[in-house]
């Protein structure tokens, strides 16, 4: 009895310990997908897995960034000042200018008159938000966005001011927000950079844009923004040369990766990996690139919801149609800039150009995302540098008038991702000139985009020349209150 009965234990024992192997067989095949040089004790590669995990559940897989370079108006756009019409041509009290920094433009101005937009607001939404007759596109896509009154930077002049939004410092070589999320979490596609940038130039006055805005900086430049351009070949020199056909690519490559492995074994030089990883993304992206931005398929009424622009190869309305092919084929940041947007002068007329410009397009960027089941993980944003001055700059007439640079308080509108949809977030004064209520720094915005998806900002650090270096530096709050 005592016998059958330990040679019964003995069978169970078996049976649950083959059975439990079978599960753990499973799990170890699944971590090799997952996690590859798990098994082959390839350290590094396993360690860029680890490096691309979310330091908690994201609400956003991915962001398409609307930069409006050049700095659009907020007084033109979201935050309506009526007290400011009431005052034309009025001075600026200096108790609500405090002595406040000027740009060289303005310094020199012996009078700051008070000028209101020519153009009419109307409330519109839930929230009943404040919109230009100028977006009336954005107005009707209102109880969808989070439009923010309250930001603010210390940078008051475009290249800083813009590089400071890119890179979180006023100085170049820093990596680009692109860059930092290339390298914190990685690209969905790996047939796909995943972050690309796309230009487009309104017909109003324009700022430049350099590729230091998407530059991986000290990073590995794997993580490079990846700029497409609008001819016939979206990204420059990824085809073959003439003359060489694809399997002799395919060998060369081949050989250059281990020439490039055995100079890595006697330097150490990380960069070198760095420029293989490149090659085979070039290689993997001669396919991938041309499916990813065809528009040929497009029915109509996609067209027709972005605009006759989209239909132009390079205009802001073509771009973000493409952002959200890019988007939806994996690709992690896609960041437009559209210039145009620096009225000093002219204002009326070159803004309204501007925003007819942005407006439909923007807005059906978010349509088109919301009716396929994407914008809960994509976060969109809109919006410049900085703001502009309550007072114009230069003569002030009933037709003309032009605005400053104005970093105390603007406008943006983010949408999606988890953000808070149809509220107005943040106060700025009757004047328009400072905030009131629940300010948003640049590095605060940073680190709430990072936060939605599943990056917490503190964490998310390189060490560079003795130095532990983040995008936010040592500064920034998630800002909780926009947040799902």
């Amino acid at each position: 009895m005592d016998k059958e009965y330990v040679n019964q234990g003995l069978q169970i024992n078996r049976r649950h310990f083959l059975s439990k192997l079978s599960l753990g067989l499973g799990s170890a095949a699944l971590g090799s997908l997952l996690i590859p040089g798990l098994f082959t004790g390839d350290k590094e590669g396993m360690g860029k897995v680890l490096a691309n995990t979310p330091h908690f559940a994201p609400k956003a897989k991915r962001v398409i960034y609307l930069f409006q370079n050049g700095a659009p108006s907020q007084l033109e756009s979201f935050d309506f000042k009526p007290k400011l019409r009431e005052m034309w041509g009025k001075e600026l009290p200096e108790s609500i200018r405090k002595g406040q920094r000027l740009t060289g433009m303005t310094s020199s101005q012996t009078s700051f008159p008070l000028v209101g937009s020519i153009y009419d607001f109307d409330q519109y939404g839930k929230a009943r938000a404040w919109v230009s007759e100028l977006f009336p596109h954005t107005a009707r896509i209102v109880d969808d966005i989070c439009i923010i009154k309250s930001m603010h930077t210390e940078a008051i002049n475009h290249d800083p001011a813009l590089t400071f939004f890119q890179t979180g410092a006023q100085q170049g070589n820093r990596p680009s927000m692109g860059s930092w999320l290339s390298y914190g979490l990685g690209s969905e596609n790996s047939n796909l950079p995943a972050f690309t940038v796309l230009l487009s130039k309104g017909k109003g006055n324009g700022q430049g844009v350099y590729s230091k805005l998407w530059s991986n900086g000290f990073l590995d430049s794997v993580h490079q923004g990846v700029q497409f351009s609008n001819g016939e070949d979206p990204v420059l020199y990824l085809g073959n040369p003439e003359g060489m056909p694809g399997h002799q690519r395919r060998k060369m490559l081949d050989v250059l990766a281990e020439l490039n492995h055995h100079a890595y074994e006697k330097t150490g030089d990380r960069e070198i990996h760095a420029k293989v990883a490149q090659y085979e993304m070039a290689y993997r992206m001669q396919t991938a690139v041309p499916e990813a931005t065809d528009l040929s398929k497009e029915p109509e009424m996609i067209f027709d919801m972005y605009g006759p622009d989209s239909r132009k190869p390079g205009t802001f309305a073509a771009n973000c149609l493409l952002a959200r092919k890019l988007s939806e084929n994996g690709v992690r940041f896609v960041q437009l800039y559209h210039q145009g947007w620096d009225q000093h002068g002219n204002l009326p007329t070159e803004m309204k150009q501007q925003a007819k410009d942005v407006d439909q397009a923007s807005a059906a960027l978010v349509k088109d995302l919301k009716q396929r089941g994407l914008l809960d993980e994509t976060l969109v944003i809109w919006g410049g540098e900085f703001g502009r001055t309550n007072y114009s700059q230069g003569k002030l007439t009933k037709e003309n008038y032009g605005r400053d640079h104005h970093p105390r308080c603007f406008s943006i509108w983010m949408a999606g991702g988890g953000v808070k949809p149809g509220l107005v977030y943040g106060e700025t004064d009757e004047f328009g000139y400072n905030i009131n209520k629940n300010p948003v720094h640049v590095h605060d915005f940073q680190a709430t985009v990072l936060h939605q998806l599943g990056i917490d900002h503190e964490k998310l650090i390189y060490k560079h020349l003795g130095r532990k270096f983040r995008l936010t530096d040592v500064a920034g709050e998630v800002v909780r209150d926009i947040l799902v």
